[in-house]
């Protein structure tokens, strides 16, 4: 489904202020200054209720399974919503796209990865920052089930990392007309040290805290209560990647695994319109953790913001700039398509 109007070779849409033509730019909340109040008071308050939603099994192809978490369906293109480390269709990111997905007149669904929703999946097999098959089967198997309705993906965070491996692999076979990435860990080195740093460390403790839970869930299901053993010693994200993600998930060790599930090295490799959405004071990354014009493929435009935070861009109205540039932009994409 690649689309013939990307934009010239090596674009980069760099901008402190942004908005396409439909909408006015955003500016960041005043009365919310710096990274960690722009990322953490949007991602804690649930202002807007979100749609009420339908939930969907589905079977994968080694047997284990995923949720999908259906809106209502007011009869428009169909996105799938990826979430971040630790996420799900309640988290409040979720709950915010998902209502603007809808009241826009799309039919949207939140993709849970394996074990997401706190029930255990079947095998070991989890999700991480390159997991790009299990998005890329279900992205097919919605095509292959509504075609010829418009399809297209928005993923946050980890979300968005699966979301570019799994574009970038299928090249111009991808499924999607068009995919929205938003606050992507592009350089994983990089963002597992700059998590170690200063305040960024309490949102390492917090997500690691779901992670050991969620791990030792698995393990008590699947009987395998060796795995799940001194897991208090996990104290950071290079001690859980070294190990359980790495081992379980095929890679060498931890350094293996940010070389390989790094996105910044398949984004040329995308043949489908894509935009990324990233902040330059995001607490869980550097700002040269960017991508160079030359890492981009002519489909891919990046939009940069001097402030937002990770994945909370709120502005002065209390509104997410999100739930109006993302539907906004596949509006667009989809008209031109």
């Amino acid at each position: 489904m690649a689309n013939a109007g990307c934009l010239p070779p090596r674009v980069v849409r760099e901008i402190a202020v942004s908005g396409d033509s439909r909408d006015r730019p955003f500016r960041p909340a005043w009365w919310l200054p710096g990274a960690h109040l722009q990322t953490i008071v949007p991602n804690v308050c649930r202002l807007r209720r979100a749609p009420m939603l339908r939930r969907q099994s589905v079977t994968l192809p080694d047997g284990d399974f995923l949720l999908l978490d259906w809106g209502p369906d007011p009869g428009g293109p169909i996105v799938v919503l990826l979430h971040g480390l630790g996420g799900s269709s309640r988290s409040a990111y979720a709950r915010v796209l998902m209502r603007a997905l809808h009241e826009s007149g799309f039919w949207a669904c939140t993709m849970h990865f394996r074990g997401a929703t706190g029930e255990p999946n079947r095998r070991l097999r989890s999700y991480h920052m390159g997991e790009g098959e299990d998005p890329a089967f279900v992205l097919s198997e919605l095509r292959r089930r509504y075609h010829p309705r418009k399809l297209a993906a928005v993923g946050v965070s980890l979300g968005g990392s699966a979301l570019l491996h799994s574009l970038a692999a299928s090249g111009q076979e991808a499924a999607v007309d068009c995919a929205v990435a938003i606050s992507v860990p592009f350089r994983l080195h990089q963002t597992e040290e700059r998590l170690n740093r200063g305040w960024s460390r309490l949102y390492q403790g917090h997500i690691l805290r779901q992670l050991r839970r969620m791990w030792q869930d698995k393990c008590r299901a699947l009987a395998r209560p060796d795995l799940a053993a001194d897991l208090h010693d996990i104290r950071s994200f290079r001690d859980f990647d070294a190990r359980i993600t790495a081992p379980v998930h095929g890679y060498a060790d931890a350094d293996d695994y940010y070389d390989r599930a790094s996105s910044v090295q398949v984004l040329r490799n995308i043949r489908v319109p894509t935009l990324l959405i990233h902040s330059l004071n995001d607490p869980f990354m550097m700002p040269e953790s960017l991508p160079s014009p030359e890492e981009l493929s002519p489909c891919v435009t990046l939009e940069t913001h001097r402030a937002g935070g990770h994945a909370g861009f709120m502005e002065n109205s209390g509104r997410s700039y999100l739930e109006r540039r993302v539907p906004g932009y596949l509006l667009e994409q989809l008209r031109n398509d």
